[in-house]
């Protein structure tokens, strides 16, 4: 899988990305990430970006040509077709269906989005998929992005050390996961459920749906009439 961030702030990416699990997917030469920073596809000395809205309004607006210029550049680095997502709160909400759709994909290319947005021109000429993290507005493209890619990265085989701990994780099977605990087996008085300490994995395995079942219940129920 190649990746391709487009972004006016590539430290904050980089950043990110080493204190990533997707970094182990690096690493071991699973996919490949390219941070392409947008300022060098400006045309004057002052690495301009954005501009005021036309029509008026207060904020600013990521422009057309340093856009179409970037990912025009990556779609000629890329031997597969890519699919070009951008961050969006107009787009389809994140879940776990459309990340594992997308851990399929031998290409993907972010647009990290600044100010009031991006021109809509580079979404009606080259946006694929837009997706919303949830309703509400964060200050820069970098972090949703961020938070998607790991969505994604995460479910490509060989990036976590147990692949099967991503397959029974919340969401996977539109239900909540259940609770964990681990050493010591009481503390405080707060004691470890005895049948996860009895070594009878068909009674844990019950236990685990049932208390899946029981949390998504009490705290997502919409959750459930997906089912």
């Amino acid at each position: 899988m190649k990746i391709f961030i487009i972004t006016p702030f590539p430290k904050v990416i980089n950043i990110l990305i080493e204190n990533n699990i997707a970094n182990q997917g690096i690493k071991k030469n699973l996919f490949e990430v390219e941070i392409i920073n947008l300022r060098d596809f400006a045309k004057d000395n002052y690495k301009k970006i954005d501009d005021e809205p036309y029509g008026g309004g207060s904020g600013m607006v990521m422009m057309c040509q340093p856009l179409f210029d970037a990912i025009d550049h990556c779609i000629d680095l890329s031997v597969d077709k890519p699919l070009i997502i951008f961050p969006s709160p107009r787009g389809k909400k994140l879940n776990h269906d459309i990340s594992s759709k997308l851990s399929n994909e031998k290409s993907l290319i972010f647009i990290c989005g600044h100010y009031k947005g991006i021109d809509e021109r580079v979404i009606e000429k080259y946006v694929d998929l837009e997706i919303s993290i949830g309703d509400f507005i964060i200050s820069n493209g970098e972090l949703s992005t961020m938070i998607i890619f790991d969505s994604i990265a995460r479910l490509v085989p060989g990036v976590l050390n147990d692949l099967n701990s991503a397959m029974t994780d919340s969401f996977v099977d539109d239900l909540l996961d259940a609770p964990y605990f681990t050493r010591p087996n009481e503390i405080d008085g707060l004691k470890v459920p005895k049948v996860l300490l009895s070594g009878d994995h068909k009674a844990i395995e019950k236990w685990r749906n049932d208390k899946k079942l029981e949390i998504t219940r009490d705290k997502r129920p919409d959750l459930l009439e997906k089912k």
